[in-house]
């Protein structure tokens, strides 16, 4: 299903940021201003079709009511499949001395999270990210600007079971790991190397304790100060970064 992205401000953002945008519809009735002017100079230089419609079929298209006169079509998301990070994984492994990283996400609703996990994922060489198809955050516009453009080059996989598929990883060599608050073990004394999947949970539950029961390790990362726990990005990142110097 397309996402639409409405007003000025956020599809100039879209054009600026590379998300992939299949048209642009603009009111016919629109007021030409400098910010109409740069959506239209960006979207000839991108090679995206500008295209004029009546006000009606935007107020119509509107989710928000705030269109302003223009509203962009970015194409869905390609999501791959498991099979597809696991190929991914393998050669990576190949050239890594053994070592990949994928990232499943036990249903992380916010989207700034997502994308912000994502990015990181990129910048340690993760080949990619799990997410479930139902009650979780889903790639979209804003993706592209919260992952600062790093989800065009992550692998994301939807999946309908996150524990059918941890096991299916087990078995093509993944130990996995899930990081809770509840682990005996931080993440500094728990072996990262080689190929691991690490686990992310919802922001408010965590990893759910039927996941936890079906990963290999469970671990924590150390809190010296009085806040109980870090957001789940920042945790993510530093995890992800534990992995990438155990295997250094």
């Amino acid at each position: 299903m397309a996402d639409y992205i409405e007003g000025k401000r956020p599809i100039i953002e879209a054009l600026r940021t590379d998300v992939p945008i299949e048209k642009v519809l603009m009111a016919d009735n629109v007021r030409r201003d400098g910010m109409i002017d740069d959506i239209v100079r960006k979207a000839k230089r991108a090679g995206t079709p500008v295209i004029k419609v009546s006000r009606a079929e935007l107020d119509e298209k509107s989710k928000r009511g705030s269109h302003q006169g223009v509203i962009a079509v970015a194409s869905p998301y390609a999501y791959v499949g498991v099979g597809d990070l696991i190929r991914a994984a393998s050669e990576y492994a190949e050239a890594h001395d053994g070592r990949a990283l994928l990232v499943v996400l036990d249903h992380i609703t916010d989207a700034g999270n997502l994308g912000a996990i994502v990015r990181s994922a990129n910048a340690v060489g993760a080949s990619g990210v799990v997410i479930p198809n139902k009650r979780s955050a889903r790639i979209e516009a804003s993706t592209y600007k919260s992952s600062a453009g790093a989800i065009s080059h992550v692998l994301v996989a939807q999946v309908s079971n996150v524990v059918q598929t941890l096991e299916r990883l087990k078995k093509e060599g993944f130990w996995v790991c899930s990081a809770t608050e509840y682990a005996h073990d931080t993440v500094w004394k728990t072996n990262l190397k080689g190929k691991i999947v690490l686990v992310m949970g919802n922001e408010s539950e965590g990893v759910s304790k039927l996941v936890q029961q079906h990963s290999d390790l469970l671990a924590k990362l150390p809190m010296e100060g009085q806040v109980a726990s870090l957001n789940v990005a920042q945790a993510a990142t530093a995890c992800m970064y534990e992995w990438l110097r155990q295997n250094s």
